[in-house]
């Protein structure tokens, strides 16, 4: 890490030299919602730290249901500059707050704030299932009251949830781009009370004490085989109850669909090479295509990663070829992006290949899975399948 500035003490208060190795409090998803939730706040446009932190725990409190309490506790507990000026913001912005919260004796009693764009159903920005809510609420109130961040000014404290939820297991983390320009300047705080041990114009590194709050890591292998299966072309930030297989009902299902369709189902269903369990081919074709929901954080993430891929057009489009002579059906998108070694998470994915569509390096046929193949702008530079190129040679060769 280049012109990096360390933090000496960050192992000081570890017994016997060592740092106390805490559960983590996020899994790979929940780190995902964490840093969309970010995204959003930062949105919206806030005058500074004081509106944005208390955005943050009200949204994530708000987002199922657009309704969040909040108490005069959590308000002081904050240690905003200006708590009223920041609740004005809130109000600028739609969001109902009621006086009470100032005004009340009881400064413990829940005081519900509306959130206008939370209770919407149409184009959630934060449609997050009640599990993957409460988790990422919890992570927000324990990473602002961690012992080196607790008494730091809100732009502070803001940035420990930054850092935190894009930093790895392995402590490594990226100064987000999003980052407020108030939680910038206070970066060289967190170095000093210890919640960074390095920090670097772009990077930064934990320290090993707050480990447990990162939110930007790798699934262990017991998260990956509990993750429920992806359907293609869609997005999850939330955990979707476990699909169950009805094999009664995916006979009736095929036996209504048409003919075409139902040679395609049995192509990938019965494929050797990805020998895929009925109930993930079941739950791919017969479940509930979810509108796409593409945070900021995400966009961002696939700008820096095309930078690095200026062939990534090219190379899909031959992949899927290759891959449809193998298999008989076209890759899912997680299959597209494995085989071509991009390890990225699972949303960047979808966005990838969601830019590829697009672009016409690829098309299918949506909403049905495996469907993918190359699209106009490949074929025109000779990328295509088999029949559609021997179409094509014989569409210039003429009668």
């Amino acid at each position: 890490m280049p012109n990096t500035v360390s933090n000496s003490s960050n192992v000081s208060a570890a017994p016997a030299g060592k740092p106390q190795s805490l559960p983590f409090l996020l899994t790979s998803q929940q780190g995902e919602a964490a840093r969309t939730l970010l995204s959003y706040v930062v949105s919206l446009g806030l005058p500074g730290p004081d509106a944005q932190l208390v955005a943050v725990v009200v949204a994530i409190r708000a987002a199922r249901g657009g309704i969040g309490n909040l108490t005069g506790t959590d308000l002081s507990a904050l240690r905003l500059g200006d708590a009223h000026g920041a609740v004005d913001a809130l109000r600028g912005l739609g969001w109902q707050v009621d006086d009470v919260l100032f005004d009340g004796d009881d400064t413990a009693a829940p005081v519900p704030v509306m959130v206008p764009d939370l209770g919407q159903e149409a184009d959630h920005p934060l449609p997050f299932g009640k599990n993957v809510r409460s988790r990422v609420s919890g992570w927000t109130t324990k990473t602002l009251s961690a012992k080196p961040v607790k008494k730091l000014p809100p732009a502070a404290r803001l940035a420990g949830l930054f850092l935190a939820a894009h930093s790895t297991s392995k402590l490594h983390g990226q100064i987000p781009p999003d980052l407020p320009e108030a939680c910038r300047a206070a970066l060289p705080d967190l170095l000093r009370k210890g919640f960074l041990a390095e920090l670097s114009e772009d990077r930064c590194r934990l320290d090993p004490a707050v480990r447990h709050l990162s939110g930007l890591r790798r699934p262990t292998e017991e998260e990956q085989a509990a993750e429920p299966a992806m359907v293609e072309g869609q997005t999850a930030p939330s955990r979707r109850p476990e699909f169950q297989f009805d094999a009664a009902a995916w006979s009736a299902w095929k036996t209504a669909a048409a003919p075409a369709l139902r040679r395609h189902v049995e192509t990938v269903e019965f494929c050797a090479v990805c020998a895929l369990g009925p109930g993930r081919v079941t739950e791919a074709f017969m479940g509930r295509v979810r509108p796409q929901f593409f945070p900021k954080w995400i966009k961002e993430a696939y700008g820096d990663w095309k930078n690095s891929h200026p062939d990534r057009g090219p190379q899909a489009a031959e992949f899927t070829v290759a891959f449809r002579t193998e298999h008989g059906h076209g890759p899912s998108y997680n299959q597209l992006c494995s085989g071509l070694g991009w390890d990225v998470n699972r949303s960047v994915r979808s966005f990838i290949v969601q830019r590829l569509l697009v672009n016409e390096w690829l098309t299918d046929t949506s909403p049905v899975p495996w469907t993918l193949r190359p699209g106009k702008v490949a074929q025109a530079q000779g990328i295509a399948l088999p029949k559609a190129r021997s179409a094509t040679v014989a569409a210039r060769v003429g009668p």
